[in-house]
């Protein structure tokens, strides 16, 4: 057989086939490298005609964000924000390492290797999207800053396309600090809160630089979805993220095991979203008026810092003094019965659901919650919390509900199943318990402020500012009753009374004629009359009478305007011996200022509530320049606030405001109660040498009180909690004496009235000319005084 007889034929094939197989493969990669080099073509196309028609990046080399107004205590702590967005911005060297790293875990952990777009990044997204039903995204953070600030949200390649060159762009143009500083500050996560740094104010109460591992965790969920992964709105899913970045983060070496396991086993605590760092709402208020009458609508845009007078503490206490008087009031009041009534169903799955809609339109107010009653009789109440907790009411905790709980009682306003009630947790014979209350109708103020300079120190605008934004300290104009008779006192010490001057405390009438309405008989608030009584006694005792006959004496024409020098209006107080209790119109804040001439030795002080205000970088823009008291402020004579500020001492030492020194277990204070007509306003103004305040209880629309309520029981006790915290450091300092006085037997008198051109009293009939005092005459006083 021959050779070519005794070859394979396949052999023969295959040698054929072999040269076809290869210019195929040579096709298809020319093919390749044809649609790679068209492909890049028409992106290079894409991008020569994208890359010109992207948006301008000035807005992020020059970043100015929107920055709310934020109202700080004169110690730094944040006390309110105005404005659409919530943000501190902070630059990225305060913020903490660990926040940083808890963000770069989870958002993008290669973002100082890449320039910025992660192809690596893009290559796993893409197989892990292969792989599973839901895409995973691969955006570094310089993609999100440029999709955040520039591009809509919607998904297309498009888009996409625009962000990667953005990032591109933006990186070019920024350092990385730079491009992570403007993330941090801008991004949005959740309940207006822009940024890490007011994020971390909102749901943790605390400044960002004092998060822990955890808190920085739970922070760092949010940008993907602030709703989703919301710590307060759900919790759930929120510490499910929490954790993975935790693992994140030891993955990445950010933190150690032993800080990783710590960090896991963290139990957070969050901020209600109602709470106030500080309760210093009205006082918030006052200052944004303020800033937005210089700044107009820029007032919450650009990063002012807005730096008060007051101390953060101090207003809280204020805060929880007055709404403590207030309750204590309530407590005394019949019960009104339940805000509302809802039907509750059987199954316990529908009845958590119901409570939680029900309560939802009786929120919280501070401390008083609401609560819905699941069981109740005259012996025990069990009601649920919005929090889901139940509680249980027995005992003392009925007493204020006791009408509500009667089998004999009114319908309407009866508690049983399915009341919306109101409770407290009250200390009650030594014990926290819950008590049933009721939401009060009552109002009040309080303020506070250094008379050495002006300074408020704290201020107290109502009981609760979301349910009433109306600030009575400033714009509540009441009837001051006896606590307005030391101006009175003060405009008789320049005509010739003396705290000797004996005045009979007698019955009064008095015509039409005489009063510009109708015909009055005043009365004392304890419907007795004591006689003949040094002007000390009298004032301690509050005595109507006497206040009347020293009115009358000294003219009222005079004393309406000697009352001008305290900063009271004239028109405020007509000319009628009525002005003797008290019957014209002031506010608080008046009333503050009246006081402190007292206080600082006869000068006039303007409030002062805004110290400095500065911008988001802390540059300042105004600082107050520190009062100066000198003699151009003086209004009155320094021994006439001397002898005042004496007499003043009588009522908290022995008089109506006795409790005053007794509580506080000091002798350098001073002030007077105020009840007016009808118990319709209860005040208490005092001071120390360093403070003045000033407490104001009753209805806005005014109303009786109650027959024995008063400015010593209602208001007093108010201006006690406060003064026993602000003056908790300050030693005893009781005034000099000034030049021009003289003691005499143990009482101060003015050295031309020492003799016989005093008025050593005032004759049963009301005499209107001042009689001088003979030698026997002053003796004999001054023995009455001693008794």
């Amino acid at each position: 057989m021959s050779e070519a007889k005794s070859r394979d034929p396949s052999s023969a094939n295959g040698a054929t086939r072999k040269p076809w197989v290869v210019r195929a493969a040579l096709w298809l990669l020319g093919l390749g490298v044809a649609a790679f080099l068209a492909g890049s073509l028409v992106l290079g196309m894409v991008l020569a005609l994208a890359y010109p028609n992207l948006p301008d990046i000035s807005g992020l080399t020059d970043y100015r964000p929107k920055l709310p107004l934020r109202v700080l205590s004169a110690e730094g702590v944040l006390l309110a924000e105005f404005g659409e967005e919530r943000r501190n911005y902070l630059p990225i060297r305060e913020i903490p390492k660990v926040m940083q790293d808890a963000v770069l875990a989870i958002e993008d952990a290669r973002f100082y290797q890449h320039g910025g777009v992660d192809y690596l990044g893009v290559i796993r997204a893409g197989l892990a999207n292969v792989g599973e039903a839901r895409s995973q995204g691969a955006s570094t953070i310089t993609m999100q800053v440029a999709r955040n600030f520039y591009l809509s949200t919607e998904k297309t390649l498009t888009r996409k396309v625009y962000e990667i060159l953005l990032a591109l762009k933006i990186e070019s143009a920024l350092s990385k600090e730079q491009i992570l500083e403007i993330y941090m500050n801008q991004i949005f996560l959740g309940h207006r809160a822009y940024g890490f740094a007011a994020a971390s104010e909102v749901y943790f109460g605390k400044p960002l630089k004092q998060v822990t591992v955890a808190e920085a965790a739970m922070l760092a969920g949010l940008p993907k979805a602030p709703s989703a992964y919301n710590p307060i709105n759900n919790p759930r899913r929120a510490k499910v993220r929490q954790q993975y970045i935790i693992d994140r983060m030891l993955d990445n070496g950010y933190i150690t095991a032993e800080q990783h396991a710590a960090a896991k086993a963290q139990v957070l605590r969050y901020r209600q979203m109602s709470e106030s760092p500080s309760n210093a709402q009205y006082v918030a208020e006052a200052a944004r008026q303020l800033i937005h009458g210089q700044y107009g609508d820029e007032t919450y845009s650009r990063g002012l810092n807005v730096y008060l007078t007051l101390r953060a503490d101090e207003q809280t206490v204020a805060y929880k003094a007055l709404r403590r008087g207030i309750m204590d009031f309530e407590r005394r009041q019949v019960y009104r019965g339940p805000e509302a009534y809802v039907d509750l169903p059987a199954e316990q799955k529908e009845l958590d659901a119901r409570i939680a809609e029900a309560l939802s339109d009786h929120p919280d107010n501070d401390d008083l919650q609401a609560a819905v009653v699941l069981e109740a009789d005259p012996k025990k109440v069990t009601a649920a919390l919005l929090n889901g907790e139940t509680v249980t009411i027995v005992s003392e905790g009925l007493k204020p509900a006791t009408s509500g709980l009667s089998e004999k009682g009114n319908p309407k306003t009866r508690i049983r199943r399915g009341a919306v009630i109101r409770v407290i947790k009250a200390v009650v014979k030594g014990k926290d318990e819950w008590t049933i209350t009721q939401l009060p109708e009552v109002e009040g103020a309080f303020v506070a402020m250094d008379p050495r300079n002006g300074k408020l120190r704290a201020m107290v605008g109502g009981f609760d500012f979301n349910k009433n934004k109306f600030n009575h300290v400033t714009q509540a104009w009441r009837q001051p009753g006896s606590s307005f008779k030391p101006f009175i006192y003060s405009a008789a010490l320049e005509k010739g009374f003396t705290p000797s001057t004996v005045v009979n405390d007698a019955p009064l009438f008095f015509d039409a004629t005489t009063t510009g309405s109708q015909p009055w008989e005043p009365k004392n608030y304890d419907g007795t009359f004591d006689g003949p009584l040094p002007l000390r006694r009298a004032l301690a005792k509050s005595k109507n009478m006497v206040s009347i006959r020293v009115l009358q004496s000294i003219g009222v024409g005079y004393a309406q305007q000697w009352i001008t020098r305290f900063g009271f209006e004239a028109d405020k107080h007509p000319a009628y011996l009525t002005m003797a209790l008290g019957a014209g119109s002031v506010t608080p804040m008046q009333m503050t200022q009246g006081y402190a001439v007292f206080a600082n030795g006869g000068h006039m002080v303007t409030p002062q509530l805004i110290s400095k205000l500065t911008d988001n970088k802390g540059k300042v823009l105004y600082e107050a320049p520190e009062p100066v008291i000198d003699e151009s402020r003086r209004v009155i004579d320094a021994r006439n606030a001397f002898m005042m500020t004496s007499l003043l001492q009588e009522v908290t030492r022995s008089g109506t405001a006795a409790k005053a020194q007794a509580a506080l277990k000091r002798p350098d204070i001073y002030g007077k109660t105020g009840t007016t007509n009808d118990s319709m306003d209860a005040w208490f103004a005092g001071y120390q040498e360093e403070v003045v305040a000033v407490v104001w209880i009753g209805y806005d629309q005014p109303r009786k009180l109650g027959d024995r309520e008063t400015g010593g029981g209602l208001s007093l006790p108010v201006w006690i909690e406060y003064m026993g915290f602000a003056l908790r450091n300050a030693p005893v300092s009781e005034p000099v004496a000034p030049e021009g006085v003289v003691n005499i037997n143990g009482e101060w008198y003015y050295d031309e009235f020492t003799g016989h051109t005093g008025v050593k009293a005032l004759s049963n009939e009301d005499a209107k000319v001042p009689q001088p005092a003979t030698e026997a005459e002053k003796k004999s006083i001054l023995d009455l005084f001693k008794r």
